[in-house]
């Protein structure tokens, strides 16, 4: 079986989201169920938002239940595996930076097959690479990370001014995808070792 580098992207943005869900909620104690529905909303939070609005429905996960199936394996694996992972916050770290990447460059690929314009589509991409982490740090009672100061969203939104601006140069869709996320990844990476944040406002 022959897979398009969008499902690939899907695919592993899933297992990326996935354990990070899985690794946040390890981090709040919580039974095997509870890890497996964190990990679940946390993969498939941002692309269902994404469908809702675009009115694509029922909406991917639905359609696939293979997706279903992929999030409860990583989620198992995550749990089996924990006690030889010393370092959870920076796992949760990484994966979640590039599942960020990942679903960022899928949803506006999702707005581009919509014919909707440039602005729209890094929206898109923004909702699907954030939402699943908005919703994630709600259900666990921590303020989500879009709402802090660190730079979250705002990677998105660079990672997809990039992209357009890769494809005004006729650079190939495919370089262009790895490009964005590696970008988006290697980003959040250097905004966190070196404490880069946007103004802080508040009284």
């Amino acid at each position: 079986m022959q897979f398009t580098t969008t499902q690939i992207i899907e695919i592993l943005g899933t297992i990326s989201f996935a354990i990070s869900g899985s690794f946040a909620a390890l981090q709040r104690r919580l039974d095997p169920f509870g890890v497996l529905i964190i990990a679940f909303v946390t993969s498939i939070g941002g692309g269902t938002v994404r469908d809702l609005l675009l009115g694509d429905t029922p909406v991917k996960w639905m359609r696939d239940v293979n997706y279903c199936f992929l999030i409860l394996a990583t989620s198992l694996l995550t749990i089996f595996f924990r006690t030889h992972i010393k370092k959870f916050r920076i796992t949760l770290f990484l994966f979640d930076s590039l599942g960020l990447g990942l679903f960022t460059v899928l949803g506006i690929q999702k707005g581009i097959a919509y014919g909707l314009s440039p602005g729209i589509c890094i929206a898109l991409g923004t909702i699907t690479g954030c939402f699943g982490g908005v919703i994630r740090d709600t259900l666990l009672n921590t303020i989500p990370l879009i709402f802090r100061k660190e730079i979250y969203a705002t990677a998105c939104i660079i990672g997809g001014m990039l992209y357009f601006t890769l494809m005004y140069f006729d650079l190939k869709t495919d370089v262009a995808k790895v490009l964005v996320i590696g970008f988006i990844f290697a980003l959040r990476i250097v905004v966190v070792r070196y404490k880069l944040s946007l103004p802080k406002f508040g009284y």
